[in-house]
Parts: C-alpha cells; structure tokens; sequence
C-alpha cells in the first residue's frame, strides 16, 4: 500500500462536480419510464409461470406503476397495494380518500378503494374485512389467476392461511420483483444520476460545515435537507459515526460531539428524486489532517473498491468475482461490512454478494445495465477508527463506469 500522497487541506470540487440541484426532469420520458418497468414484471410473472401478482410493499408498487402515497407508512400499514396481471386490468387499491392522486397515471387501468384487515385500522371488524378481501381475491382469480397461485410480496399471515384455505397458493412474489428492477432502462439512469447529484450536493454541504463541537445529528441532518428540498423522499438508515464509534461499524447517529481530528464516516443509503437511491459512502478527518493510521485506513479501503471494481465486467460470475475479490488481512476481517457489493436502484436490490465465509448469492453473473455499489470498510479489531467507503456504478459493455463522482480524499 502506498501513504505518499498528502491529504488536501482544502476541499476544492472540480469544476464540472455537481454543486447545485439537477432534477433532469425535461430529459426523462416518463412514460418509456413507466411502460418499461411494468412489462418488465409481467415478463418475470410470465417466465415463473404465474398469472399474476399483488404489491403491498411501496417501493414494488413504485416499480410496477410509479404511483405513490406515504410510502414510509405503508411499509408497515398493509393499506395501499395494486393487482398486476399478466394479462388483465392493472388495479390500484389506493388509502382512504386518495383516489386523485394516481388518476393521471395512463398504466392503471382501475382505481377502488383499499381493503384493510390489520387491527391498527379495523380493530375488532378485522376478521370481517379479512373476508371482504378474500372475496375480492376470489372474483379476480376467476378471471386473471385460473391456476389459483399467486404472488405476493408483502401479506400477514392471517391472510395467507385465509387463502389457503380457498385453496389460493401464495408464492413469494420478492424474487419476481428484484429480477425485473436488476437491468435498469435509459430512462431508470437518468432517474438514477439525479438522485445521485442531490445527493452528493448534500455530501459537499456536510464537508464544508463538518466542524468539531457539532454532534453527529446536526451534521446527518444537512444531507436530509438537501434531500427533501430537491424532490428526494427519505433515507433509509441512520449510518454516520465519528471517532471511536466508527469502529465497529453500523453504529447509528447520535448526539455524540464531533472532535477535531476525529474521522466521521456515513452511509448515505438516499432514497431521492424520482424514487431512485443515491448509496455513497465517504470517511472525512475534522480538520482534513489525517494521522497515519487515518491514512493507512483510508488507503486500503480505496484499494479494496478499486481492485474489486476493475474484476467487474458483463458476463463475470458472482462466484468468480467472489473467489478472485481483494483479500481482506486477517486482522481486520472479523469486522468486514456484510457485502463487497450489492445493487442498487429504488433502493438496495440483488443481488447481496457477500465474503466468501458468508454464503450470499453465487450463481448469477454480472450483466450489461446493471446498477450496484461496491463497498469497503475498513476498521483493525480492537482499532481506533475506521473507514468507511462506497462507490455507484453502471455495468457497460466494456467494465463499470463510475456513477459517484465526490471526490475522495487526496492522500
């Protein structure tokens, strides 16, 4: 490893860095957006010999019909989901009163009123409305869902023993979901360097005002503002830490004070505009003077993306990425991050390519229009600090091309 370059004591962006919003509106056809992604769930339904799928998790829904509604609070509040059919009528069962919001949308070809069971919304009426929904279900099957198997990726297990019951087999509509978002369209891209501009304008603004005696909150908080106040939708983890609490990893933030010297690393995990997620990770020193053993850190975590980065290519196996991915000492390893690399495009998708100890996904390949993120940290056992680092990609013809363009620190 080599430590020879010094640290900048002042952050520069280069000139064509983002540095102020891009929303690439007037750029993206949304409608190729969206007939795209739908076609791509039916042909996923078609290819696993299913009739049809319901989508209660927001983000499937976001995929399948871009249609959206408090997406955070129906991610545990089972009332907004749609029916998508192989061939049929596309059916959004939208929340109470919220019909409107969806009406402009040339995909949907029906709109009704969600059926709710769970006890926060029914109470003691949730049995009844269990079977309400179970009707439903029956009539659609008559017509759309013959072999009475259906995929769901989301549902209590009240409603899957009611189904079964009707002799409706439920099968795991998760794979058909990731399958269909892991080759990313045109116009997905576009969405997707959006979220990533917002993103790393909110990266630029936490540099410039880190500054000690702030607490890990105030300084989290600056990339949530960036985010909401650029069209982005929220963040899916807490992941920013500084000084000894870097190490291990995955320590969320606090009201920890911030001291000069101190490395503060973060996961960005931002869910931005047009729904697409921006995952970066980037490790500062309060005060931009990192000690050597800073600098050792920082410098192998570079080294792991960049060795691991140049293996990728269309066609590679994950199983021969994973047995040729830069190796990792022997002291540090105990504390690894849970994947090397992972895709990425509404949020974190497949596949989760993991340590070679670890198991994860192995028989798939790398393939052209694929999205995904390489990660590193870096943290000794019983260390100090450590070093957290993420890059984004798109997979080419011809290897990965960077998608992530904050600089790292120049060491």
């Amino acid at each position: 490893m080599r430590f020879s370059r010094k640290i900048a004591p002042e952050f520069k962006p280069k000139q064509n860095f983002i540095t102020k919003k891009r929303l690439r509106e007037d750029e993206i056809d949304f409608d190729k957006l969206r007939s795209y992604r739908l076609d791509r769930v039916r042909k996923e339904l078609e290819k696993n010999n299913l009739e049809a799928c319901f989508l209660f998790d927001p983000v499937n829904v976001r995929y399948a019909l871009d249609t959206v509604n408090m997406s955070v609070y129906n991610m545990h509040n089972l009332t907004r989901y749609c029916f998508v059919p192989v061939n049929g009528p596309v059916i959004l069962y939208e929340y109470f009163n919220c019909e409107k919001l969806s009406e402009h949308l040339n995909l949907i070809d029906e709109l009704r009123p969600a059926i709710t069971w769970d006890y926060f919304s029914n109470g003691d009426q949730s049995e009844a409305q269990l079977k309400k929904w179970i009707n439903e279900v029956k009539d659609l099957s008559k017509s759309y869902f013959k072999s009475k198997k259906i995929a769901i990726d989301v549902l209590n297990g009240p409603a899957v023993s009611a189904l079964n019951k009707e002799q409706i087999q439920v099968v795991d509509a998760k794979l058909i979901l990731e399958q269909a978002r892991v080759i990313k369209s045109s116009e997905e891209i576009k969405c997707m360097r959006s979220a990533i501009d917002v993103a790393e304008m909110g990266i630029v603004k936490m540099r410039e005002q880190l500054k000690p005696g702030m607490t890990e909150n105030e300084l989290w908080s600056i990339l949530h503002q960036t985010n909401i106040e650029n069209y982005g939708e929220w963040i899916e983890c807490r992941l920013l830490a500084s000084g000894e609490r870097t190490n291990p990893w995955m320590q969320e933030c606090g009201n920890k004070v911030i001291q000069y010297g101190e490395l503060v690393a973060f996961d960005t995990d931002m869910v931005g505009p047009y729904g697409y997620c921006a995952d970066i990770s980037r490790a500062f020193v309060v005060g931009n003077k990192f000690n050597e053993e800073q600098k050792k850190l920082y410098s192998m975590a570079v080294e792991q993306i960049d060795y691991n980065s140049r293996l990728i290519k269309d066609g590679l196996s994950f199983k021969e990425f994973t047995d040729k991915s830069w190796v990792l000492p022997e002291d540090y390893y105990p504390n690894r991050y849970s994947v090397m690399v992972h895709g990425i495009g509404l949020c974190d998708e497949w596949p989760a390519i993991r340590y070679p100890t670890d198991g994860g996904e192995r028989s798939g390949t790398f393939q052209k229009n694929m999205t995904i993120t390489v990660e590193s940290y870096i943290g000794k056992v019983g260390g100090k600090e450590g070093v957290k680092l993420e890059q984004q990609y798109l997979i080419g013809e011809n290897g990965l091309e960077l998608m992530s363009h904050h600089p790292l620190e120049d060491i």
